[in-house]
């Protein structure tokens, strides 16, 4: 049973989450040849004011 995890900043709308959590489940059944019904998608989203790059919150920029 592969799991998914994708880490994405808060802002995306549902349909964009729906759409992802179809088109990942394809890639990954049809790359590993596994049954769709058993991948799992997990997203976490995250405020702007906890991730950076380059020493700059992406809420700072």
């Amino acid at each position: 049973m592969p799991i998914v995890t994708i880490q994405l900043l808060e802002g995306r709308t549902d349909e964009q989450k729906k759409a992802l959590v179809e088109k990942m489940t394809a890639a990954v059944s049809e790359t590993i040849d596994a049954p769709p019904e058993r991948v799992s998608i997990i997203i976490n989203e995250m405020k702007p004011t906890n991730f950076a790059q380059a020493g700059i919150r992406t809420s700072d920029k």
